[in-house]
């Protein structure tokens, strides 16, 4: 398959280099340093102990690469929505473009059925840009589970995890979701295909909501959010707030599962929340995506979210103070 890679970061970068190791043709979009050093010395993969390089093609204008039969979408949703026309050149009429993104996805009301089919989500892709210009029928979901970090330009670290769960919007196991699957398993991940890609979004989001934000107003690293009962507290009202809107939308996760997301999170010391990592390295701030589209959903539904909206507006401020965060579909 020929694959392109939109923003070979932390998991971008990880996916393209055991794509290209185990036999296909990827290329990769990136920018300023890291850019530079991929094309100087290959794109480095540090994983098991070991270093891995793949000499891959890469640009900042995908625009060079012409159509793909996969594009991995591996940015922040704001900048995602940004990059939508240039994103578009790389499709062709049989293309794929995998969302290998946090929170809840721009194409999530395409065939999902219900009062809301075909509305696009103004905190994620104001006025539909993403809709119409990458058009939703292309998109497969995908939640990352990986942790992986950019060390340097043009080096990754993996951490822990390789699992990366697919699914069509429809719910079906179609040919070219069950051929993705297939090429990203025998490049080493575990890609199970699910037949509600919707669940695993919400569930995921559940940390998401309250980890990421809470994070970033404390400092606080995860272990220390799920230790301390007041800060794990809030963090469960958040979450039950969000499970009454997912319940809203049809999406119901068994509630022993909230539990179960906390004890995890707990076990895990000394991590800092990605929004934390971005506010201390000067990183614009994926706010609307993971927190503010709750906000929304939950004034399309009717669920009321008092907790998650006061932790957004501190949270918007938090970023708008440090010059990080402008609502998508803004100048940055």
């Amino acid at each position: 398959m020929k694959f392109c890679v939109y923003g070979a970061g932390a998991i971008g970068g990880y996916l393209a280099v055991e794509l290209a190791l185990s036999g296909h043709d990827v290329c990769v979009v990136a920018r300023g340093p890291h850019l530079e050093a991929i094309r100087e010395r290959g794109l480095r993969l540090v994983i098991e102990g070991q270093e891995k390089v793949a000499r891959v093609a890469a640009a900042e204008d995908p625009r060079v690469f012409g159509e793909q039969d996969v594009v991995i979408c591996a940015l922040k949703a704001h900048q995602a929505y940004d990059a939508a026309p240039a994103i578009a050149s790389l499709l062709g009429p049989g293309s794929m473009l995998l969302t290998a993104m946090n929170g809840i996805p721009w194409w999530y009301f395409y065939k999902a059925g219900g009062a809301f089919e075909g509305r696009h989500l103004q905190s994620v892709d104001p006025d539909g840009r993403q809709w119409q210009a990458i058009q939703p029928h292309r998109a497969i979901g995908c939640v990352v589970e990986p942790a992986c970090e950019v060390i340097e330009p043009g080096v990754i670290i993996h951490h822990d995890f390789k699992r990366f769960i697919l699914g069509e919007p429809d719910g079906s196991r179609s040919d070219r979701v069950i051929a993705l699957a297939q090429a990203l398993t025998e490049a080493g991940f575990d890609a199970p295909v699910r037949d509600n890609i919707r669940w695993n979004i919400w569930l995921k989001l559940w940390g998401n909501v309250c980890f990421n934000p809470i994070s970033l107003l404390t400092g606080a690293t995860l272990d220390r959010l799920i230790g301390e009962p007041a800060l794990r507290a809030l963090c469960k009202t958040m979450m039950l707030e969000t499970q009454a809107v997912n319940e809203a939308l049809g999406v119901r996760i068994p509630p022993d599962m909230m539990e179960r997301r906390l004890a995890a999170a707990g076990s895990v010391v000394g991590h800092k929340m990605s929004m934390l990592q971005d506010l201390e390295r000067g990183r614009s701030l994926e706010i609307d995506a993971l927190v503010t589209v709750v906000m929304e959903l939950g004034l399309w539904t009717h669920v009321p979210t008092p907790v998650v909206n006061a932790v957004l507006a501190l949270v918007q401020e938090r970023g708008r103070a440090a010059g990080l965060y402008t609502p998508v579909g803004t100048s940055r």
